[in-house]
């Protein structure tokens, strides 16, 4: 007697039980976010003043890096892990795309999912030691949904719109007018015409488990946006890529983006990695840092402290 079909793992996804996003403890809320103070008047001189060794030297070289290759026209790339957002830095890195100095932003999916929550509700990062035991971590409704909806959108643009996850997210939150649209990273972008694009692992993100995902529309968006990085790494030469608290996913899209830039025929000689992080991980180090032709720089601080004191010393550097 032949055996009834085996339920499609996507069919079964519909009878988990979700829940209102609103109901969901969360960790961070906008009270904990950074501000942007203005640049400080002499603090190049700061910079200047740092011993040449070790951290001090890496520092300076950062700068200058940056600096230089804004004032070229080149690309400076922010690849940034979630911890970026969820330590409340959103608004440091949409100053520095409205001041010219990041030209593009690349995300993990739990970025984006962050940065949703943000524009949305104004908090997120929910407590995954309470939740896990109750079989409600990762089930709020309303960020699954919104996710896939970008997913579909970057995989099936509305006509005059390039494909693409990251681009796609950014104009349903511009569209859906999010209470908190300005602290968006990916808003932000398509906001000022610059670069974003998010980059997925599927089945490491809670939106995977939502009901509504669609993994042939997830795929479509997210290898839309790998091509975008090909593309920008492309243009590196003289440019800079920073990752940012970003262990594994964006080191290896960043390897590979190389990879393939290096096939195409283009130089890469002058390019300048930079891994920053609260520890050194390995594929960071190695993919980033060590392995890619040009500059390698690493340096080793928490996001909250380092990242404000980098936008300082680039801002000071570029007014002179």
């Amino acid at each position: 007697m032949s055996q009834p079909p085996t339920p499609h793992p996507f069919e079964a996804m519909r009878g988990v039980h979700l829940y209102p996003l609103a109901q969901r403890e969360s960790l961070v809320t906008l009270a904990d976010f950074c501000s942007v103070p203005d640049p400080l008047p002499g603090f190049g001189a700061f910079v200047d003043a740092l011993p040449d060794i070790y951290a001090g030297t890496h520092f300076k070289q950062l700068i200058a890096s940056v600096v230089a290759a804004r004032r070229a026209g080149k690309p400076v790339v922010m690849a940034m892990g979630a911890h970026v957002l969820k330590v409340g830095l959103a608004p440091l890195v949409i100053d520095l795309m409205e001041r010219g100095v990041v030209t593009h932003v690349a995300l993990n999916s739990a970025g984006a999912i962050h940065d949703y929550e943000i524009a949305t509700v104004g908090r997120t990062s929910e407590r995954v030691d309470t939740q896990l035991p109750k079989g409600e971590f990762g089930f709020a409704d309303e960020t699954g949904r919104a996710i896939a909806r970008a997913a579909k959108r970057g995989a099936h643009p509305h006509p005059g719109e390039e494909v693409g996850f990251g681009r796609a997210l950014g104009r349903c939150l511009i569209e859906d007018q999010a209470p908190n649209v300005h602290l968006s990273v990916p808003a932000a972008a398509v906001r000022l015409g610059l670069g974003v694009t998010c980059h997925v692992s599927i089945g490491a993100d809670i939106v995977h488990m939502h009901p509504a995902c669609d993994g042939a529309d997830l795929g479509a968006a997210a290898l839309a946006d790998f091509q975008h990085v090909c593309k920008i790494v492309s243009d590196l030469d003289g440019g800079v890529w920073i990752n940012v608290g970003c262990a594994v996913i964006l080191p290896e899209i960043f390897l590979k983006a190389v990879s393939v830039a290096i096939n195409l025929g283009h130089n890469l000689d002058h390019m300048t990695t930079v891994n920053l992080d609260m520890i050194r991980q390995y594929r960071a180090e190695t993919n980033v840092v060590r392995r890619p032709p040009g500059l390698g720089i690493s340096l080793i601080g928490q996001h909250e402290l380092l990242l404000p004191l980098f936008r300082m010393a680039t801002l000071a550097k570029l007014a002179e």
